[in-house]
C-alpha cells in the first residue's frame, strides 16, 4: 500500500485525513505529523534505516516560518529523497500560492480540506 507523509500545524486537518483513511476512503499508509522538522527527522531516520520512503509527501503551505515550503525545498533538493512524490495544500486557491509551491519543489498543490480522490497514489 503506498505512504503518505502528511504535515499539517491543524489538527482538525491531520484528524480528517486520517479518518478518510480509517474509513478505507483514502487507500495508503498515512503517518501524520504536526511540524516539518518531525517529518524531516523521520525521512533521514528512514533513509538511515533502509526503510521505505514515502511514496508521497504532503505539506500545508501555511505554517509558522514558511515552514511547510521550507521542508518542500528541503527534500526536493536531496538527492537521498529523489523518489518522493512531494505536494503542498492549503486553503488558498491563489494562483500565487500554487506559483510559489511549484517554485519550491513541489510536483501537485491540493486545495483543502484534501479530498482522498484527487491524491495520486500510483
Amino acid at each position: 500500500m503506498p505512504l503518505i507523509f502528511y504535515i499539517d500545524d491543524s489538527k482538525d486537518d491531520l484528524f480528517y485525513l486520517d479518518y478518510m483513511r480509517r474509513k478505507n476512503v483514502l487507500k495508503a499508509d498515512l503517518v501524520t505529523f504536526s511540524q516539518p522538522q518531525e517529518a524531516w527527522e523521520m525521512l533521514q531516520a528512514r533513509h538511515g534505516k533502509g526503510e521505505p520512503m514515502p511514496d508521497l509527501l504532503i505539506a500545508d503551505l501555511y505554517m509558522p516560518l514558511d515552514g511547510g515550503l521550507l521542508l518542500i525545498r528541503q527534500v526536493s533538493q536531496d538527492p537521498r529523497f529523489a523518489g518522493i512524490r512531494l505536494g503542498v495544500c492549503s486553503g488558498s486557491d491563489a494562483e500565487e500560492d500554487r506559483q510559489r509551491s511549484l517554485a519550491a519543489g513541489a510536483h501537485v498543490f491540493f486545495l483543502k480540506p484534501l479530498n482522498p480522490e484527487d491524491i495520486p497514489l500510483g
